[in-house]
């Protein structure tokens, strides 16, 4: 029997929304596949983009779901931007803090003063999600940011997965900011490698496996800290953004969920997939063949990364069948 994608590493380190939970919600399979993980002896990390929950209430938030977890093994984005900005700044300096309790919290562990209005004494502004956060908010980082202080995002993610669908991130305030003042923050968290370095060597991991289901933050991040990466398909990516995805966010494993980590690693790579062929036709590729959708997606994936050619026909009624299964089209449109 080959040999199940979780045997070939030895730490795991898991985005949390999108991958293991839906907002309140844990994701249908995912408590059983880290419980099996834990009970393999598998060191499990928890790395997320969110800033808003301090690692203690990620991992009471774990446990809600029945999800083993110790703030030990907690990540977060606004501990990588508190210690970025405590080896930055001197100690004592004040941080105007844009985000949840959470996120003053570890600016001020980090050395720093948490602070809430702008003022000449501000050297710097640490930008996390918060639901709450309102015009005011950013007038007041607006102010201090075009008075030269420091900018740090915890990331900048677009979206935010949740139960109700795909809600505003910080990326989008973000976004707000830099149209308001024309400054450009330094990002934190992912995609940057550090925060992906801390967590693996936490566990004391020389292969560890990234899993996440973002490809411009997760998969990025396990590129950019050189770690092979499973994307899952419970979250933000999608079969269409797979296939035209750019080489800094290509993942090495594709799976529907996280159960794909008791799955044969062979199975799960992109790369051409028995039962189905994929072949260049001009500017389309066509399959033909028969089986698992998802088996098709990787074929062409491997192919369109390596040829640049992202649009797909039909040739067969199984491979038709098997792309709108995948939510793609069969005629040759491009893929956008």
């Amino acid at each position: 029997m080959a040999d199940a994608l979780q045997a070939g590493y030895d730490a795991f380190l898991f985005d949390l929304d999108g991958t293991v939970y839906h907002g309140p919600r844990a994701i249908p399979g995912a408590a059983a596949a880290i419980r099996q993980l834990r009970d393999a002896g598998a060191p499990v990390r928890f790395v997320t983009n969110n800033a808003s929950k301090a690692p203690g209430a990620v991992a009471d938030q774990l446990r809600e779901l029945d999800i083993e977890a110790t703030p030990g093994e907690v990540s977060t984005s606004a501990q990588a931007a508190a210690k970025l900005l405590g080896e930055r700044l001197p100690g004592g300096a004040a941080v105007l803090v844009l985000g949840t309790a959470a996120l003053e919290a570890e600016v001020a562990d980090a050395g720093l003063a948490p602070v809430r209005q702008a003022g000449d004494h501000v050297a710097a502004v640490v930008q996390g999600h918060n639901p709450a956060t309102g015009w005011a908010d950013l007038a007041e980082a607006c102010v201090a940011i075009r008075a030269g202080a420091v900018w740090v995002a915890c990331n900048v993610d677009t979206t935010l997965p949740t139960e109700r669908g795909l809600l505003p991130g910080n990326g989008s305030m973000v976004a707000a900011l830099r149209t308001a003042t024309g400054a450009t923050p330094e990002v934190a968290g992912k995609p940057e490698a550090p925060l992906f370095h801390t967590a693996a060597g936490s566990a004391g991991a020389t292969r560890p496996l990234t899993v996440g289901d973002r490809l411009d933050t997760d998969i990025a991040g396990a590129v950019n800290a050189g770690m092979d990466s499973l994307c899952v398909l419970t979250g933000v990516a999608t079969p269409a953004t797979l296939l035209t995805a750019v080489p800094a966010e290509r993942p090495t494993y594709l799976g529907a969920d996280l159960g794909a980590l008791t799955e044969p690693a062979d199975e799960l790579r992109i790369a051409p997939q028995p039962g189905w062929h994929a072949q260049r036709d001009g500017d389309a590729l066509v399959a033909t063949g028969e089986g698992d959708p998802l088996a098709l997606l990787r074929t062409l994936c491997a192919l369109a990364w390596d040829t640049g050619v992202t649009a797909v026909r039909a040739g067969g009624e199984p491979a038709r069948r098997a792309l709108a299964e995948l939510g793609l089209p069969s005629g040759g449109e491009l893929i956008r």
